[in-house]
């Protein structure tokens, strides 16, 4: 019996089933990934550079085969598939590029004679603990830095997606890390303890639900191990002024319905200044009930399935919550199977459950408000702190606004630009770390002092 499955959501048939790893397939995992770092954290960095291009590459020319496996394993449309698969590999390439850079001494200005340096040294065994709702790019921008600086990989990835985590597994061995180097693992809730807590591992990195980390990080830390938290979001899209309502809306819409609604960084808020409120609605309305959930394997679909029937179903339970609760159900709010219709929400006020959940499915709530520091107030009257929007033709006031949310990544005037480059994090129940961009490599790195007189 295993908890690893190929289950079409699609369709809701069970396609592949895989084997949980035995305890001695663990240990095994563990002592292979110690032995590689060894190697690895020792090999001149221009190899190690030279092996993760190669990695980028393997994802390039299995392309296909790996977005076909996406959108089986977990609903999402095809070209988004496609798409996610091309950013993996930029990211694994950004890091190939960079990884001189990254690992270069650097110089510090001294009070006394002689010299000092930051040298930054890989830690050893890292265990990635990965989602299901982007099989490939959430494990290239854990592994790219990480690999960069010398660290070996030993990697979980969701029980929904045991195939990409097979062909992940390919893909990295192929390009030529040593044997250990990179090591998935069909691990269970409690060898992935076992892991976390193994003293040849020397840091963990999880990307998921709050409870998820709030398990991994209550182990890491008995075990005085580094953790990184990457978690929830409940991101607000914040609307002051605008020169093209309807582009405005299209981006509200698009950063609502972007991976079939389940992104931890999707605008899930739209908090919209009085004078602009009913306009917006409305084409927000319109926009919203012309997108029909589809078929995810076809080329021009938008919307597909949820990543499960059950998953459809807690979305439900939310929205039905809400109406019960006294807000108003502008559009959508129905489902078939694991197919959600994309749902608008408004008249949602602090008492209702709704206003602190994170929906993750393709619905979203509306709130009008009177002015700037009202639409501050609201973004940040929330646990999470991942992401922000914020929309304004004036650049003073975007500025303002910036400054004052307490968030980890703000994007003015534009969605869906996340790029390698780019740190990706959040504060308070959003996570405790970063990810992507060249901070990325100082999360599991020793920076190590050399003073020499």
């Amino acid at each position: 019996m295993t908890d690893y499955a190929v289950v079409n959501p699609a369709t809701g048939e069970t396609l592949a089933t895989y084997e949980t790893a035995t305890d001695a397939q663990i240990q095994d995992a563990i002592a292979r990934a110690h032995a590689a770092a060894a190697i690895w954290g020792t090999t001149p960095v221009a190899e190690r550079a030279r092996v993760i291009r190669a990695i980028a590459e393997g994802h390039r020319a299995r392309r296909d085969e790996f977005a076909a496996i996406i959108v089986r394993e977990m609903g999402k449309p095809l070209a988004a598939a496609l798409g996610e698969v091309d950013f993996a590999a930029d990211i694994i390439e950004f890091y190939a590029d960079n990884a001189e850079k990254i690992t270069a001494d650097q110089p510090l200005d001294i009070l006394g004679e002689g010299t000092a340096v930051i040298r930054r040294a890989p830690l050893g065994v890292l265990f990635g603990i990965m989602p299901w709702n982007f099989p490939a790019y959430q494990v290239a921008r854990f592994t790219g830095p990480n690999l960069a600086v010398g660290n070996t990989i030993i990697l979980k990835h969701a029980p929904q997606c045991p195939e990409s985590a097979a062909l992940l597994e390919e893909i990295y061995r192929d390009a030529g890390l040593p044997d250990g180097g990179y090591v998935n693992v069909y691990a269970t809730n409690e060898q992935s303890a076992t892991i976390v807590a193994d003293p040849r591992v020397q840091g963990v990195s999880v990307t998921g639900s709050e409870r998820a980390g709030a398990a991994v990080a209550e182990v890491a830390g008995r075990n005085l191990k580094k953790v990184a938290l990457e978690l929830g979001g409940s991101d607000p899209f914040i609307l002051l002024s605008t020169d093209d309502l309807d582009a405005t809306v299209q981006a509200a819409v698009d950063a609502r319905l972007d991976n079939n609604g389940q992104a931890c960084n999707g605008a899930k808020r739209f908090i919209v200044v009085d004078s602009l409120y009913d306009a917006f609605v409305e084409k927000a309305v319109a926009a919203l009930s012309a997108v029909v959930p589809s078929d995810p394997a076809k080329d021009d679909t938008v919307l597909g399935p949820l990543v499960s029937t059950q998953a459809a179903e807690r979305l439900q339970e939310q929205v039905d919550g809400a109406v019960a609760q006294g807000a108003t159900l502008l559009t959508g709010g129905t489902r078939e199977g694991a197919f959600f219709a994309p749902t608008l929400l408004a008249d949602v006020t602090p008492e209702m459950d709704v206003y602190r959940e994170e929906l993750f499915g393709p619905a979203a709530v509306v709130y009008r408000v009177a002015d700037e520091d009202a639409a501050v107030a609201l973004a940040n009257d929330t646990s999470f702190g991942l992401g922000s929007y914020v929309y304004t033709t004036d650049p003073a006031q975007a500025q303002r606004v910036a400054d004052a949310i307490d968030a980890g990544m703000v994007y003015v005037n534009v969605v869906l630009a996340d790029s390698p480059e780019l740190p990706f994090g959040g504060v308070k129940r959003s996570g405790t770390s970063r990810e992507l961009g060249l901070l990325a490599a100082d999360e599991f790195v020793n920076k190590k002092l050399i003073r020499v007189a």
